[in-house]
């Protein structure tokens, strides 16, 4: 969660997140913070490289959680919980990533530890998931992993 309201104060975004604002911003903060506007020898050279990947990491990450993407992809996410297995998961701070058997991985933002404790101890994790996961914390897509045979 503390990544989220960072991007989204980075980027002035309150409530949900519109795609078309989010872009302008985007584009204005790139200009801004692009490092060759800068000399080498700037000392603002080191914070703007710095700003403008942190610029771009939010950018990315605030467009996977809004709600305009969520839709787009809801069907896959659907077949997704509905059809995989829970191949792997973790908990750093309060996000859960979930591995799921058809590649796809998914981050979910605010699990406490309690909600993590009773996956791991459930004895059918992909059910305790379907009913106490999966439809109650914002989540996003990240990256497809690459399936080994």
């Amino acid at each position: 969660m503390k990544r989220i309201n960072e991007y989204r104060k980075l980027f002035s975004v309150e409530g949900e997140i519109d795609l078309k604002d989010l872009k302008k911003t985007y584009r204005s903060l790139v200009k801004e913070w692009h490092p060759d506007k800068f000399q080498a020898d700037d000392e603002k050279f080191a914070e703007a490289e710095l700003k403008s990947q942190q610029i771009i990491d939010g950018y990315h990450f605030l467009i996977s959680i809004a709600p305009e993407t969520k839709e787009v992809n809801l069907e896959e996410y659907k077949e997704t919980i509905s059809t995989s297995k829970i191949l792997d998961f973790d908990l750093k701070g309060q996000v859960l990533k979930i591995d799921f058997s058809n590649g796809d991985s998914y981050e979910y933002f605010g699990v406490s530890k309690k909600v993590f404790q009773k996956l791991i101890n459930s004895d059918i994790q992909v059910r305790f998931a379907k009913r106490n996961i999966y439809e109650s914390f914002l989540y996003r897509k990240m990256k497809k992993a690459a399936v080994t045979d």
